[in-house]
């Protein structure tokens, strides 16, 4: 499909859609307007990485102080971070982050998905956590009236980026069918908006916020073999897999799946183009950083490198228009921990105390005095489990426990009550459902 003429796209976009029509058509089909007429400037940045390459007596370009050949910098800020130069923490990273850091998370990703190894995708992209990454996903591939198929257990923030900022519509299908995922109505959700206007972005969040599920093996492959059936068809689908708890899996009655779908979907049809989101942010318990990766993993595999080439630079400056770049210090600091050898025992000791706190949440919550106020809806990974309270309003239970037993929760739907087990301590599980039991109670006699 050849992109008609327009003046509001400029050369630079132009050269870019002319080298993804050349590899990947499919792709460029997929595009936005503003998709469209993204580029990466030949401007200061570029200007000044060869400056930085070749300038070595005299470098005057980039906005930034100098002082002793390092970035300026005030001894009083930077006296607690200890052992990290003014260059790695106050100056500018570059736009699609330090390559180092990119290069180490790409690494993770082959490590932790054997599904991965052997596929073609791009080097991750630093984005300033995921929120940003699905802004970038928007900016790029998502134009108003687009349909969002997702599950309709989801994260609120998902309408806002994209039916509030974007004039998108998210289309939902029940998530659960018994005890696992529903694929059959996911299968007849896609198949409905495909046929409807021939382009689908399909938005796959697990572990599930706000339920805590991760599908097994098997969901995980229907889930693939669908997408790939649609995409046969000539529904044209950027599938995004938003893997922001990745790797907290605890096999809460039955085994899951221990990697993203995003290796399931990398490379198995030029109609469908894998987009991976995640981060450091809750894989690091960093949340603060803002750290957070998008990476790319095109249908077709011969012309992978030039698709992923030209959305790196598309991407690039989606981040140069809108926040120029991710912060220096919050990249250095996950690039050094990422080379630390201690890494994985730590991360590896954290993951078993939300599992344990995930095991207690399994058992209590199910116990039969419960049953008469809530419905335990199947989860077993990551921070949250959801309850479908029963003959009450789940928003009037919110404030209810607020304000008569001081406690926390969030309606997610007039039904459903979620539940952040990563931040209660193993012997508080039993008191909080307790006074979840009675306020359901207090509020179905009044």
């Amino acid at each position: 499909m050849s992109s008609a003429p327009d003046a509001s796209i400029l050369p630079l976009a132009r050269e870019l859609n002319a080298r993804l029509e050349a590899a990947a058509p499919e792709v460029l089909a997929m595009l936005s307007p503003l998709g469209r007429r993204l580029y990466f400037p030949k401007g200061i940045l570029s200007q000044s990485a060869e400056a930085k390459e070749k300038g070595h007596r005299f470098n005057a370009t980039i906005g930034i102080a100098t002082e002793g050949g390092v970035a300026m910098h005030l001894p009083s800020l930077l006296r607690p971070v200890r052992d990290i130069s003014p260059d790695d923490s106050v100056n500018y990273a570059p736009a699609a982050g330090r390559p180092e850091l990119r290069r180490r998370w790409r690494e993770k990703l082959l490590a932790e998905n054997p599904s991965l190894r052997g596929k073609a995708f791009g080097l991750p992209i630093v984005t300033s956590a995921l929120t940003h990454g699905l802004a970038i996903v928007g900016d790029l591939f998502v134009d108003a009236g687009d349909a969002i198929v997702m599950p309709d257990k989801l994260w609120g923030n998902y309408r806002l980026t994209y039916e509030v900022r974007l004039g998108a519509r998210v289309s939902t299908f029940p998530f659960y069918r018994g005890e696992g995922f529903d694929l059959e109505s996911f299968r007849n959700a896609l198949a409905r908006e495909g046929e409807a206007r021939g382009k689908v972005i399909v938005l796959m969040n697990f572990p599930n916020n706000p339920t805590g599920y991760m599908p097994t093996e098997a969901e995980g492959r229907g889930i693939a073999d669908t997408l790939v059936a649609q995409a046969a068809r000539g529904t044209r689908i950027v599938a995004v897999t938003d893997d922001a708890y990745f790797g907290l899996f605890y096999h809460l009655g039955g085994r899951s799946m221990t990697e993203s779908l995003f290796g399931l979907l990398a490379n198995v049809h030029p109609n469908l183009l894998a987009v991976k989101l995640d981060g450091a942010t809750k894989e690091l318990f960093v949340w603060g950083l803002r750290c957070g990766f998008l990476t790319f993993g095109p249908g077709r595999a011969e012309s992978a490198d030039e698709v992923t080439a030209v959305l790196d630079a598309k991407v690039r400056g989606a981040i140069r228009g809108a926040i120029s770049n991710s912060p220096q210090l919050s990249q250095t600091l996950v690039e050094r921990a990422l080379g630390d050898p201690s890494i994985a025992g730590e991360r590896a000791q954290k993951g078993e105390l939300l599992r344990e706190r995930a095991a207690k949440v399994y058992e209590v919550a199910r116990a039969p005095r419960f049953r008469e106020s809530f419905e335990v809806y199947p989860f077993n990974s990551g921070y949250f489990m959801c309850v479908k309270v029963k003959g009450v309003d789940a928003e009037a239970l919110r404030v209810h426990l607020l304000d008569r037993h001081a406690t926390g929760l969030i309606s997610t739907s007039p039904t459903d009550i979620r539940i952040a087990f990563s931040c209660l301590e193993v012997d508080q599980v039993e008191p909080l459902f307790e006074v979840l039991h009675q306020g359901i109670q207090e509020l179905r006699k009044a």
